[in-house]
């Protein structure tokens, strides 16, 4: 028996493919430890979006070297170059594989058991099930389906006996993930992602079911439809938005306008819209980024994942970099200081409003719209609660 610790950087797609190791190892009888106390094997799940990622990932790596026998570096960072990892100790084995190839290559190493354990348990209270990985179209600052591949999906059949099977192993919500999930698509048995929503739903036993991220092309009558037709959905969606700004838009290689984005979106006007911002592309002006913050506005996005535009190698823009580092970073905090008011105003909305509440760890949860709640009830219960007063890290149960 090896003991082992996971660890992933990025996102929830990253956090799915580390518990796919994760639960292979524990399924070959494998034990896992925390971290920081060390074990046989370390598997760091890497990401690449930016420099920065890669930079931590990187650190991770070296951290664990100190601490285990044998590092396994797996996901986007381990597939994007053959020096990304240069000069790491000898103990560290980059994993330059599909995530789909990635446990039975980690398993198959560190070596199986006799005794191995029929079911293997997710850590958290709601579980991520990947429905469709890698991407086929090339935004010019991307490196993701130089990393990823091109799309892919798994069969609905694949994905709804995993939902069920999470849903007995007592997960009470169930989040969606995939590169781009709205090129999801079995065609042998006819299902795209408005269909996969409506049945994933209706599994018995489900509360509550999130999609991860999903592209405002893919935002159609038939997906608005099967997101509020279904009751297990939550009001909440994740839409990229990464610029304002037509220009920037066309630049980059995305497939929309900023009137699009808005058109999109209209019918979600009751949905909490959270986003993706790109800050400081090469073409970005002082007045392209205030079209963003404008646009964002007029969408009433109240989350914003800001990224300080970062050249990713293999890409088109890759050689481009013209904006300052210091000018990038106050539109940053511009952003996010924007991002941070409308999140508190949707806050304060909730002080004296009833919610239902899904309880992830100690003393906090969030509701069915994604906003998080400060709640002393049991983990893994979900919880009628009254907004009280707002903190700077979520909503006051009564």
């Amino acid at each position: 028996m090896a003991t082992f610790s996971i660890r992933f950087l990025g996102c929830k797609v990253s956090h799915t493919d580390a518990h796919d190791v994760r639960e292979r190892l524990l399924g070959d009888g494998h034990l896992e430890r925390p971290a920081e106390l060390g074990a046989d094997v370390a598997v760091v799940n890497t990401c690449c979006v930016t420099n920065e990622a890669v930079r931590k990932s990187r650190q991770a790596a070296t951290r664990a070297a100190r601490t285990h026998r044998r590092v396994y570096l797996t996901g986007c960072a381990a597939n994007l170059a053959a020096d990304a990892f240069a000069g790491l100790p000898e103990n560290v084995t980059v994993v330059a594989r599909r995530s789909e190839e990635t446990p039975g290559f980690v398993a198959g190493d560190v070596g199986a058991l006799g005794c191995v354990q029929a079911d293997a348990r997710l850590d958290r209270v709601r579980a991520f099930v990947k429905i469709q990985d890698g991407c086929s179209f090339s935004c010019n600052f991307c490196v993701i389906p130089l990393v990823r591949g091109a799309s892919r999906s798994r069969s609905a059949r694949a994905v709804l006996d995993e939902v069920r099977r999470r849903v007995e192993q007592g997960h009470r919500e169930i989040v969606l993930t995939g590169i781009n999930l709205g090129c999801y698509r079995d065609r042998e048995a006819r299902y795209k992602l408005p269909r996969l929503v409506r049945e994933v739903g209706a599994v018995p036993g489900l509360d509550r079911l999130r999609l991860s991220s999903i592209e405002v092309n893919h935002v159609d009558g038939e997906l608005v439809a099967a997101l509020r037709e279904t009751p297990a959905v939550s009001r909440h969606l994740h839409v990229p938005l990464q610029s304002g700004d037509d220009g920037v838009l066309r630049d980059m290689a995305r497939r929309y306008s900023s009137s699009t984005y808005l058109r999109r979106l209209e019918s979600l006007e009751d949905f909490n819209l959270t986003t993706d911002a790109i800050v400081g592309f090469p073409t970005e002006t002082e007045a392209a980024f205030e079209r963003t913050l404008t646009v964002i506005d007029a969408a009433g996005i109240t989350k914003v994942h800001v990224f300080p535009y970062s050249p990713r190698p293999g890409t088109v823009t890759a050689a481009r970099d013209s904006v300052p580092p210091a000018v990038k970073k106050e539109r940053s905090a511009r952003l996010r200081a924007a991002s941070d008011a409308a999140c508190l105003a949707r806050w304060h909305e909730k002080v004296g409003a009833d919610d239902v509440v899904l309880v992830d760890r100690p003393g906090r949860g969030y509701g069915d719209d994604y906003s998080p709640w400060l709640v002393d009830a049991p983990v893994g219960e979900l919880v009628r609660v009254r907004g009280a007063a707002v903190s700077e890290e979520g909503i006051l149960a009564a």
